[in-house]
């Protein structure tokens, strides 16, 4: 998954979207999760990444991913490819 291009995104955490004058704040593990993504890594990876830092069960990974996912997109922050 890409975020759009257009997107500026501070160290800590301020996502701004200039297409549509949008603002808002990822709390760490939003910020880690776009980091990631930033990084190249697929879900499976990022899921495995986020087990061995945080002990929590691959379910529940899998799951808050694709609702954080489903955020992004449905406020136009990825590409429409994703």
């Amino acid at each position: 998954m890409r975020m759009n291009q257009n997107i500026a995104i501070s160290e800590t955490g301020f996502l701004f979207n200039p297409s549509t004058g949008e603002s808002f704040t990822l709390n760490p593990v939003g910020l880690k999760l776009i980091s990631y993504y930033k990084e190249g890594l697929n879900d499976d990876e990022i899921i495995s990444r986020m087990q061995e830092e945080y002990q929590v069960e691959e379910r529940e990974i899998s799951r808050d991913l694709l609702d954080f996912k489903n955020v992004l997109k449905h406020y136009l922050l990825v590409d429409n490819n994703d």
